[in-house]
This record gives C-alpha cells, sequence and structure tokens, in this order.
C-alpha cells in the first residue's frame, strides 16, 4: 500500500502529523542520543547495526526483520523435504540432496544379499543337525504328558464294556465345590456354647450312675425315636389298597407302650449308615448293589415309602440288574404291584430265569403260573431251571410232551433225560437211554438207570452185561473210574425201592478189583464189607 505524502504550501499555517509520514530510509531512533538498534528472537544477524557514514544513508532495519524469519521457515520446509522413509533424517549425506534410491543402490544391495545366502547356505546344514539333536535332547530330557502316557492308552482298547461301565463316577469336583484350602476362623466365648449345649441337649438325672450317683437320659434322643415309632405304625396301618384305616383308636396308645424304642446309638448308626449309602448311589448310581443296601436301611428304619422310591431309582439307573427288580418286587406291599414290577423287568431283561421265576410264584392259579413259565421258555429255551419248574406243574401226558422238548433244546442235561425215560413205556425208555448215552457218553448214571430198567422189568441176566459195556466205554472216554463212588452206586440200588440187588451186585463185582492190588485185595475187601454192613447195605457186603 503506498504512503501518502503530506505537502504543506509555505505561509500555511496547518500542523504537520509526523507520526503518519514515511521514516526516511536509514532513519534510527534515538541514534543521534547514543542509542543503538536490537532485533528480536525471531530476527536473524547481528544486534547492532553499523553507523552510516556521513551522506550515506544506512539500512532499514523494517524490511530485513521482516525477511529473516521468511527465510528460516523456506529452510524448515527445506529440511522436510529432504526426510526419506527408507534412509530417515541423514538422507542427504548418503544420498546426495535429493535422496533418491538409484540403481548403483539396488546393485549394491543385491550384492550383499547374494553374499549373505551363500554364507548362510555354507553353515545351514551344521546348524540344523546342531538344532535337530538339541530338540531330540530336550525332548528326551522332558516328554511331554501324551507321550508319558502312551502305553496306557494302548491298554484302553482292551477293556470290556462291562469293565467301563464298572468305573466309578466322581461326581462334580469342581473348583467352586471345592472347599476352601484356608478358611479362617472366629472364637466362639465359652459362654455361648454352653447355652447352645444346654438347648440343644435336654436331660434328667436319675440315681444309679457309678461316677455321679445320677444316670442322665437324653430327652431329645427319646423324642425322636418315639417319632420314629409313631410314623412307623401310621405307615403300616394306613398302608390300604381300599383306602380303609385299620387303626383302633382305643387301643393303639396301650400298643405303643408295649413297642421298644432304639436307643440312641442305633439312631445314630442308622443316620451314619443312610449318608454313608447315599455317597454311594450318588457316586456309582450304575452299582446295584448300593441301591438294595440302601432300600433294605430304610426297610430297617421303617421308612418303606422312602426305601420303595429308592429300588425305583435302582431300577432306572440299573435296568439290567435282575436283583434290584427283585428287590422292588419284594418291597411292594400289594401282590398287583409286585407284578407290575416284574412286568417291567421282564420287558428290560427278557433273558433273566430268576425274574421269570418269581413272576411264576407271584400266581395264585396254576394254569397262570404255567403260562407264565411257557412264556419263559419261549425266551429261554436252553433253561434247565424253567423247565423243570415247568414239568412240575404240569400233567403226565403234559410232562411227557414237555421233557419231550426238553431234551432236545438241553441235550447234555442228564436228568431231563432220566426223567423222560421214567416216565415212558420200556421200550420207549430203552429208546430215549440209549440216545441219552450217545448224547451223553461220559456220563455213568445213565448205565446204572439203564440196568435198574432191565432189572425192573426181569431182564437180570442183561444187567452185568450193561455194566461192564458202562465200564468199557467209559474207560474209552477217557473217565477215571472212581472205585467209591460206585460202591455208594451199588447201596444206593440196594436201598432203592424196590430193592434192585441184581443191580447191586453188578456193580460190585465189576468195580471191586479197581485200583487193588493183589496183595491187598482181600483186606481192602473186608474192610468195605464192614462198612458196608455198618451203614446197613447187607447185599453190598455178601456181592
Amino acid at each position: 500500500m503506498a504512503s501518502v505524502r503530506h505537502v504543506v504550501a509555505p505561509g500555511s499555517t496547518a500542523k504537520v502529523d509526523f507520526n503518519s509520514m514515511r521514516a526516511p530510509v536509514g532513519y534510527v531512533p534515538g541514534l543521534g542520543r547514543g542509542a543503538s538498534g536490537f532485533t528480536t528472537r525471531s530476527d536473524v544477524g547481528p544486534s547492532k547495526v553499523s553507523m552510516p557514514t556521513e551522506g550515506e544513508p544506512g539500512p532499514a532495519p523494517g524490511p530485513a526483520a521482516a525477511a529473516k524469519p521468511k527465510a528460516k521457515e523456506e529452510n524448515d520446509a527445506e529440511d522436510d523435504n529432504k526426510f526419506d522413509e527408507f534412509m530417515g533424517s541423514d538422507s542427504a549425506l548418503l544420498a546426495g540432496t535429493t535422496g533418491e534410491y538409484d540403481r548403483d543402490d539396488k546393485e549394491a544391495d543385491d550384492v550383499w544379499e547374494a553374499v549373505d545366502t551363500f554364507m548362510d547356505g555354507r553353515r545351514r546344514d551344521r546348524r540344523e543337525a546342531r538344532l535337530k539333536d538339541e530338540i531330540e535332547k530336550y525332548r528326551a530330557e522332558n516328554p511331554k504328558i501324551t507321550e508319558q502316557f502312551a502305553d496306557l492308552k494302548r491298554k484302553l482298547g482292551q477293556v470290556s464294556e462291562s469293565e467301563w461301565e464298572a468305573i466309578p463316577e466322581i461326581g462334580d469336583r469342581t473348583i467352586k465345590n471345592k472347599q476352601r484350602r484356608f478358611e479362617s476362623f472366629v472364637p466362639v466365648p465359652d459362654t455361648l456354647l454352653a447355652a447352645a449345649a444346654a438347648e440343644k441337649q435336654t436331660s434328667t438325672a436319675q440315681p444309679g450312675d457309678e461316677t455321679s450317683g445320677y444316670a442322665t437320659t437324653d430327652l431329645t434322643a427319646v423324642g425322636q425315636g418315639r417319632e420314629t415309632v409313631i410314623r412307623l405304625n401310621l405307615d403300616r396301618m394306613g398302608d390300604s389298597v381300599t383306602g380303609q384305616t385299620v387303626v383302633d383308636p382305643k387301643g393303639y396308645l396301650t400298643d405303643m407302650k408295649s413297642i421298644k424304642i432304639s436307643s440312641d446309638a442305633e439312631i445314630s448308626d442308622i443316620k451314619k449308615a443312610r449318608l454313608l449309602l447315599k455317597s454311594v448311589t450318588s457316586t456309582n448310581p450304575r452299582h446295584a448293589p448300593g441301591w438294595i443296601a440302601a432300600a433294605r436301611l430304610e426297610e430297617l428304619a421303617g421308612k418303606s415309602t422312602q426305601a420303595r422310591l429308592l429300588l425305583a431309582k435302582g431300577c432306572e439307573n440299573c435296568p439290567t440288574s435282575d436283583d434290584v427288580w427283585l428287590e422292588n418286587a419284594r418291597m411292594q406291599a400289594n401282590p398287583d404291584n409286585a407284578k407290575a414290577v416284574l412286568a417291567r423287568g421282564v420287558a428290560a431283561i427278557p433273558n433273566s430265569i430268576k425274574i421269570w421265576l418269581q413272576a411264576a410264584r407271584l400266581e395264585t392259579d396254576e394254569a397262570a403260573k404255567a403260562r407264565v413259565l411257557r412264556r419263559a421258555l419261549e425266551r429261554i429255551p436252553s433253561s434247565v431251571r424253567l423247565w423243570k419248574a415247568a414239568v412240575e406243574l404240569a400233567s403226565e401226558d403234559d410232562a411227557r410232551i414237555l421233557l419231550a422238548r426238553a431234551v432236545e433244546c438241553c441235550p447234555q442235561h442228564v436228568e431231563l433225560w432220566l426223567a423222560f425215560a421214567r416216565l415212558e413205556s420200556y421200550e420207549a425208555a430203552r429208546r430215549i437211554l440209549n440216545k441219552a448215552r450217545q448224547q451223553i457218553p461220559t456220563d455213568a448214571s445213565i448205565w446204572i438207570t439203564a440196568a435198574k430198567l432191565e432189572e425192573a422189568h426181569g431182564n437180570a441176566a442183561m444187567v452185568p452185561k450193561i455194566i461192564d459195556r458202562s465200564i468199557a466205554s467209559l474207560t474209552a472216554n477217557s473217565v477215571v473210574i472212581d472205585r467209591e463212588a460206585w460202591l455208594k452206586e451199588a447201596e444206593a440200588a440196594e436201598r432203592a425201592t424196590p430193592p434192585m440187588t441184581a443191580t447191586c451186585r453188578a456193580i460190585v463185582t465189576a468195580v471191586v478189583d479197581l485200583g487193588v492190588e493183589a496183595e491187598d485185595r482181600k483186606r481192602t475187601w473186608m474192610a468195605d464189607a464192614d462198612e458196608a454192613l455198618r451203614r446197613g447195605s447187607v447185599h453190598t457186603a455178601r456181592a
């Protein structure tokens, strides 16, 4: 902006405003009085201004002082332009003033990188071998947990399913259920403990104590025992199908006086056993004996309802245990409920012989029992116990039919063959015994029964032949002939009704020489005869 110059005409009286006028070039205020110029902190240059000579105007400080800060800002901008991301602030020293990454720099870097790669390749094999040895040494000294239990894990493949099921469950052992390791306790005053003991235990003193002369009776325990007995009697009397009570209101209190109340020790033992069995059933619910023991404890304590509830839970957790189902059926007060329990048990374990037999025992009608046993034989045709139970309930004709089927399903059972032969005629019995001998060539009772059959029908001459053939056949089948056992069979034939003397003599004649030395025969035979006479077996002693 151009300054305005004021011109005053000569002879004018107007006052001139020197403050609005521009200072002359080189003018320094106060220079004539000895003052010197000064610079501010933003100015660059000397703080003193040289004195001009006469006739030469001095430089004006204003424009120079304004130009110096502007030059400094340009230098700062130039320093910012020189910064390089790769070289940093030292780019001007290494790459000139421009800081560019040229082709020579790239070639130098490639050369050094090739050198580093070559030197690293020379030492790579030794370094990798040394590193491998260190890793193997460290793993040998510090094996992993999985390596320590590798052999045990391989053995887990041999564990059977039943062994897996028998492993108990540890329950919930998380940190929230663990007791704190460090617990702080605050001491309680003795007066508070004495007051609590006095409130909880109510006792009376009676003469008779050996030490103090008085015997104490815990009234609290007596009251608890009386309450248990009352609850037991109410449960027993109120347990009726029709809902009618059998409590005699007049004689009830009189009857209660005759009931013996459990002592404190018995009540304490029941509580301890209940806690122990509860722990068993909670940690291992698949353990059937634990549920049975807990139910019997409740039954002993008089809590039949609680015992039935425990057995119901046991049947849910152990559906394949026939003992739990049988105990649950036994605990039922009503036979119909027991039948329902056994029906569920049969559905869970269709091959359980015990449950089928117990279900048959619960039936009051013979026809119903036979029907249950026949259904059981449809499921388990190889059970000898079921066949015997069914034959015992059947008539002679039905038993003959059942035994004919039984010897087909159980051909290795001697008793079924012998029972079948007893029910048949002479010719049919001979055929049955021959089949039995073919099925079971190592059993001596079949031969002895055949000898008795021949003697019973008047063929005494065949008896010695049958016994001799039996000894030869059993010896050929590697059966050891026990002399004492055969002599007992001879005594049993003599005591039969009617006596089978021919069979008795044939057996004694066949086995009397077995295992006896020639020089000891007389003494041994005399001793055997004396023993037989002592037992009343005269024909055996004579033979």
